[in-house]
């Protein structure tokens, strides 16, 4: 996963750990040799594009949704078709009340009208105050979730993990994100949900109490699962 800053001061780039405090909780609970959070790649605005959200400043937000509306009135000064027009005029009046493209209702329909523009405030945009800025690797568990993202857990053993995926995911494709060969191998996942792995006080005791599921390739990943993945090799 890719966050781009916008207008962010004193953040460094490249990976940066996920510090959820569910991780720290699961970790307290089953041994392992060590605790891994999930990671992201933070990057620069000139990325801004290509990330899949957008940390900005109050000031950057603001720039951000200029942008794109200069953007809209130049297109709609060339007069363009019906059907993308009345799409950009929807768009320029949420512009114009600060809104963002992601916010603006568009339907699945109007998406492909305007799907050759890329607008930058199309993406998830998370502002970021003084205070989010000092604890900025906290910070990310709620821009992760709301770019549409939720983590999954391995745990025991070498190391208790978070892993990212995305909301929607499969359990063969949140495999995957491990090693391909569990998705082309995928037989079954076990699975214990997290409120169940608290509740009961561990893996070994939720076991104990018949909180694990066995789920088939078409199970939707919940977020922050305990998952043990079965496949052929």
């Amino acid at each position: 996963m890719k966050i781009a800053l916008f207008g962010v001061a004193g953040v460094p780039l490249g990976k940066h750990k996920v510090k959820d405090s569910r991780m720290d909780q699961a970790d307290k609970l089953v041994q392992a040799d060590k605790k891994t959070y999930a990671s992201v790649d933070v990057v620069g605005e000139d990325e801004a594009l290509t990330a899949d959200a957008i940390v900005a400043s109050p000031e950057g937000r603001f720039d951000l949704i200029v942008k794109d509306l200069e953007f809209v009135e130049t297109r709609l000064a060339r007069t363009p078709p019906p059907a993308e027009k009345a799409v950009l005029e929807k768009i320029k009046t949420c512009l114009e009340s600060e809104g963002t493209v992601a916010g603006a209702g568009l339907t699945p329909e109007d998406l492909v009208v305007v799907g050759a523009h890329a607008f930058v405030t199309g993406k998830p945009i998370v502002v970021a105050e003084a205070a989010d800025v000092e604890k900025f690797d906290e910070f990310l568990a709620r821009v992760v979730s709301v770019a549409g993202y939720i983590s999954f857990l391995t745990v025991g053993g070498p190391e208790n993990r978070a892993w990212l995926i995305r909301k929607g995911a499969t359990a063969p494709e949140a495999g995957g994100v491990i090693h391909t060969d569990i998705q082309k191998g995928f037989i079954r996942a076990e699975i214990i949900g997290y409120g169940d792995f608290i509740e009961a006080g561990g893996e070994t005791q939720a076991k104990r109490a018949n909180k694990v599921r066995l789920e088939t390739k078409t199970y939707v990943m919940q977020d922050y699962d305990l998952v043990n993945f079965r496949f052929n090799k």
